[in-house]
């Protein structure tokens, strides 16, 4: 069945916050040390940053630091955990009768407008993570962790084997808007929902459906005993 045309543009909620925890002014010293790394992460890769240069940017001591973060990828894991309470905060009841699909795509779409300050830092950690398997591999956990709560966010049921596999294949979904994404110059992100339409529309076709969408990737729900012939083509994750 043909889907109705998708909106050129989504309407800011009636509810919505002007600012969130994500994306307002750092107010405390935990703020700060997420927004100076972010800052830094724009500039240059986080094999690159140091601690010094990090507390610095915050406007704290390496000692304050070393209370708050035990090294820059927690700082990452606070800035991904940031803006996961800044979507789970909001009111989404306006959805609660959509189809699942459109949820989701509500809440990834959310998910992209609270990190568009962040683009460039969210652009280096992907660089990164295409060259440091351990890097893609820790990012990869934060985001399957976070995806998680995006699913429950969209009303999708994320718990048990089941739910750690359709947050895992939501993890690779959301990686390949995120390259879109951080090249998308049009201000109604046309590209980017274009891209994430159509990355739906695959889960949900190779995936398949139980009460709601199942996103498991196909590689993983056609994997046989002693074949492994598709494991090296995991796609790093990197998005927040």
């Amino acid at each position: 069945m043909a889907r109705r045309p998708r909106r050129q543009a989504r309407p800011a909620r009636a509810a919505r916050p002007s600012t969130n925890q994500a994306t307002a002014a750092p107010a405390s010293q935990r703020d700060k040390i997420i927004a100076a790394l972010l800052a830094l992460l724009a500039e240059k890769s986080i094999e690159q940053i140091g601690f010094a240069e990090i507390a610095e940017g915050a406007g704290v001591s390496l000692v304050e630091l070393r209370d708050a973060f035990g090294s820059p990828l927690a700082i990452v894991a606070a800035y991904f955990k940031d803006v996961d309470r800044a979507i789970l905060a909001e009111d989404r009841s306006d959805m609660a009768e959509e189809p699942a699909r459109e949820r989701l795509f509500d809440v990834l779409m959310r998910r992209l407008e609270i990190m568009a300050p962040h683009r460039q830092a969210v652009r280096s950690l992907a660089r990164s993570a295409r060259h440091n398997a351990p890097l893609a591999f820790a990012l990869n956990g934060l985001a399957v962790r976070s995806q998680k709560w995006m699913l429950a966010a969209a009303g999708i049921h994320a718990s048990g084997p089941r739910g750690a596999l359709r947050a895992q294949g939501l993890a690779m979904l959301f990686s390949s808007v995120v390259r879109t994404w951080v090249r998308d110059d049009d201000e109604g992100l046309a590209r980017t929902m274009a891209t994430l339409d159509r990355a739906l529309g695959r889960g949900q076709r190779l995936s398949g459906l139980l009460d709601d969408l199942c996103f498991i990737p196909s590689r993983l729900c056609r994997l046989r005993p002693r074949r492994r012939r598709d494991d090296d083509d995991t796609e790093e994750s990197y998005a927040a």
